[in-house]
């Protein structure tokens, strides 16, 4: 951030303004998936007094997870040769100009990769959500965002996106199906189970307050994959296409099916 405010920058490394242009839109795409997607999608399923507190949540999350990023998150998942984390170099974006890339995406200014890949966490933090919806306070799922965040998601993304051990033995991981999915779907698993059933279960009726709007936030869900998976291959090009091709041929066969099923 000083290095901006003082104007220093690095030589560009080819940054291309198709490819930037592309990525700035997927970043956008990514963040929506979290507001408003995600606070629609789990605020349909929750009772009518707890929809202000989920979409809470996603929000809180994404302020949070975002400054929190930049600040440390960042430097440790995607900087140095490590085997399982990163170093300070970034630490508060210091020593990246406006025009800096990084080794990782050589066609777009590292700020945007940083702020795509922030995106990232800011969502898996907020899927987390859905499991604990009705039975975590607001400060506790903000603490719990926080620490899963350096002890999870930031030494996994340096495992596997960064250069870490993992990387280094050949997993590949194209649009998080481990960073994210895999590690938001045991945190949810490991904090249900953690917290118990919720109060009145069994006895109270806990029927949906809106279906509707989770229907609205599945369709955002689905439109924003397309900047989640195409731009994951950080560039304006044939494996952007296939990524987002398959990505809507794979939900619209998900879609026919479970259509099927509960005919």
């Amino acid at each position: 951030v000083l290095s901006l405010l003082s104007g220093q920058a690095f030589a560009a490394d080819g940054i291309d303004a198709a490819d930037t242009a592309f990525m700035i839109i997927c970043m956008g795409f990514v963040l929506m998936m979290t507001l408003p997607g995600l606070a629609l999608f789990y605020s349909g399923m929750v009772r009518k007094k707890h929809v202000l507190a989920v979409m809470a949540q996603s929000a809180g999350a994404t302020a949070l997870v975002s400054i929190l990023w930049v600040a440390v998150g960042y430097s440790l998942a995607f900087t140095g040769d490590g085997a399982y984390l990163g170093n300070l170099s970034r630490l508060f974006l210091q020593g990246i100009g406006v025009e800096t890339t990084s080794p990782l995406a050589k066609t777009i200014p590292e700020l945007l990769f940083m702020a795509y890949q922030m995106t990232f966490a800011v969502i898996t933090c907020a899927l987390v959500g859905g499991a604990v919806a009705d039975r975590m306070k607001f400060s506790a799922f903000l603490l719990f965002c926080t620490l899963w965040l350096f002890i999870v998601y930031v030494p996994s993304a340096h495992w596997i996106w960064g250069g870490g051990f993992l990387s280094q033995m050949g997993v590949i991981d194209f649009a998080g199906g481990i960073v994210v999915h895999i590690n938001a779907g045991i945190a949810g698993l490991v904090a249900a189970l953690m917290l118990g059933k919720r109060q009145g279960y069994g006895r109270d009726n806990m029927a949906p307050f809106d279906l509707s709007l989770a229907v609205v936030g599945t369709g955002l869900l689905w439109v924003g994959w397309f900047g989640f998976n195409g731009g994951s291959a950080l560039a304006a090009g044939s494996r952007a296409v296939f990524a987002i091709l398959s990505t809507h041929l794979a939900a619209c066969a998900g879609a026919v099916v479970w259509t099927a099923i509960e005919w």
